[in-house]
C-alpha cells in the first residue's frame, strides 16, 4: 500500500465549508484516508514509508472538471474543421492525445465531452493506454435537418459526420437515434432544441428539438440505465423546450428567463454556462462573430440572475469549439465577474456541483475520506486571487487517483 502524505498547505475541499490554513490530505492507494487540520491529523504509519510532500503553504483543491467541451475539435489555435476533412480519421485520433494532456495539465481531471469522442477513447484513457482526464462521452449530437447539428455547406459538402453531428425529424427517429447511442454505452446524450452560434443553417433564437422530442430522448436514457440528457439551448424557445422536456442539463441558456429558472431549480435541472466561449472575429466567419457577440453580450448580463436564482451551476468551457484546449479554468474568474460568485462559489462550481453534474459526486468532486484522489495545487490563495486558476503556469501539481500526472511545482513525490 502506497500512502502520500500532503501538508504544510490550505486546504479548500470542495463543499463550500471555511478553507483550512494548516491542513494534512493522507492518500492511500489512489483514495482520499484523511483530510483536515495538521492539528487534528492522525500520526503516520512510518512502517508504510510514506511519501510526505511539504506544498510550500499553497493551496489544495479537488480536481476540477469542465462538463462541456469538444476534444475532437482544434479549438482556434488548432487549425479548422475543415482541414480535418484533409486527413484520415486514424490521424484525428492521435490529435486527442495532445488536447487530452493540456487539458489534464490545466488541473482539469475529469471532462463531460458533448460530442466528437467515443466510447472508445474514454475507454483507453480509463484503462491507461493515454493519460489524459477521465471521460464521460456523449459521442454525437442529435438535431433536427437545418439545425444546430446540420453542418451541410453552401458548397453542398456535408461537415455533418466530421463534425459529430446526427439528423433526426420525428419524435420515433429521436428515439432510435437515442437508443443507437446508448447501446454504445454513452454517459450521457446531447441534443440540440435551439440554434447556435457556428452552425451555419439557423440562429441561435430558432426553436430546434420541440418539447415532444425532448421528452422522448429523456425518457429513452431514463429507461437505458438513467442515462441523463444535456440540450444546447441558448434562446428562449429552445431553452423552454429543453426545460419542459426534462433534460438534466441545459447548455449555455443565455435567453432564460425568471419564469424558466424557477423550473429549473424546482426540476433540479443544471445549467452550464460557457461563459468563456466568446469567437473572436480573425477564427470564424463574419456571421458566427457577430452572432457570438449578441448572444455572449446577452450571456454575460444572464448569468448573474440564474447564479442569484439558485440553479446549479456546473462549469463547462466548450473547449475546441471556441476556447483552446487547456485555458478550461478561465470560467471560473468569469463566473465571479459576471455571476456574482464568490472565489469559493466558483470553486465549489467546478468540483462539487460539476461532479453532481455528471453523476459522480459519490467519488469525485470533494476532498473527503473515501473519494478518488483526484487533487490540484494552486499557487497562492485562490480565494484571494481567483484568477491564480486559470494560470496554468500556477497549477503546481495535479494529481489523478493519486498519482503525480503533472509536477510544476518540483514537490518530491
Amino acid at each position: 500500500m502506497t500512502t502520500t502524505i500532503l501538508h504544510n498547505a490550505q486546504l479548500i475541499d470542495g463543499t463550500g465549508g471555511d478553507p483550512v490554513a494548516d491542513a494534512v490530505v493522507v492518500i492511500e492507494d489512489g483514495k482520499i484516508t484523511w483530510a483536515g487540520a495538521a492539528a487534528d491529523a492522525p500520526a503516520a504509519d512510518e512502517s508504510k514509508n510514506p511519501v510526505k510532500v511539504d506544498l510550500g503553504g499553497n493551496t489544495i483543491t479537488p480536481g476540477f472538471f469542465d462538463v462541456h467541451v469538444h476534444l475532437s475539435l482544434p479549438g482556434p489555435s488548432g487549425g479548422s474543421t475543415m482541414q480535418d476533412a484533409m486527413v484520415r480519421p486514424s490521424f484525428r485520433y492521435f490529435e486527442l492525445i495532445g488536447r487530452l494532456k493540456k487539458t489534464l495539465a490545466a488541473g482539469v481531471t475529469t471532462v463531460r465531452d458533448l460530442m466528437g469522442v467515443d466510447a472508445g477513447v474514454r475507454n483507453a484513457v480509463e484503462y491507461g493506454m493515454v493519460e489524459g482526464p477521465r471521460l464521460l462521452v456523449a459521442d454525437r449530437m442529435l438535431s433536427q435537418t437545418g439545425g444546430h447539428a446540420d453542418w451541410h455547406l453552401a458548397s453542398n459538402i456535408d461537415g455533418t459526420t466530421l463534425v459529430g453531428g446526427d439528423l433526426v425529424d420525428s419524435v420515433d427517429e429521436a428515439r432510435k437515434a437515442a437508443r443507437v447511442l446508448l447501446r454504445e454505452h454513452v454517459d450521457v446524450i446531447k441534443i440540440a432544441s435551439s440554434g447556435g452560434v457556428t452552425s451555419m443553417s439557423d440562429e441561435p433564437g430558432w426553436l430546434g428539438f420541440r418539447t415532444e422530442m425532448v421528452a422522448a430522448v429523456v425518457e429513452e436514457g431514463k429507461n437505458y440505465g438513467g442515462v441523463p440528457v444535456a440540450a444546447h439551448a441558448i434562446g428562449y424557445e429552445g431553452i423552454r423546450a429543453a426545460v419542459e422536456g426534462g433534460v438534466h442539463s441545459v447548455e449555455h441558456g443565455y435567453e432564460l428567463d425568471d419564469e424558466l429558472r424557477q423550473q429549473m431549480v424546482a426540476k433540479g435541472q443544471f445549467l452550464v454556462p460557457t461563459l468563456l466561449e466568446t469567437i473572436h472575429p480573425d477564427t470564424a466567419t463574419p456571421q458566427a462573430a457577430a452572432k457570438s457577440a449578441k448572444w455572449h453580450a446577452m450571456a454575460h448580463e444572464s448569468i448573474a440572475k440564474s447564479v442569484a436564482a439558485g440553479i446549479k451551476i456546473a462549469v463547462g468551457t466548450d473547449a475546441g469549439l471556441v476556447p483552446d484546449h487547456g485555458a478550461n479554468l478561465g470560467e471560473l474568474p468569469l463566473l465571479v465577474q459576471y455571476g456574482g460568485m464568490t472565489p469559493m462559489q466558483a470553486i465549489v462550481a467546478g468540483t462539487k456541483t460539476s461532479a453532481e453534474c455528471c453523476g459522480v459526486d459519490h467519488i469525485l468532486g470533494t476532498i473527503e475520506a473515501g473519494k478518488i484522489a483526484d487533487i490540484v495545487v494552486v499557487a497562492g490563495d485562490p480565494l484571494k486571487d481567483i484568477t491564480a486558476v486559470a494560470d496554468v503556469e500556477k497549477i503546481l501539481l495535479v494529481m489523478k487517483q493519486g498519482r503525480a500526472a503533472v509536477n510544476r511545482g518540483s514537490f518530491s513525490l
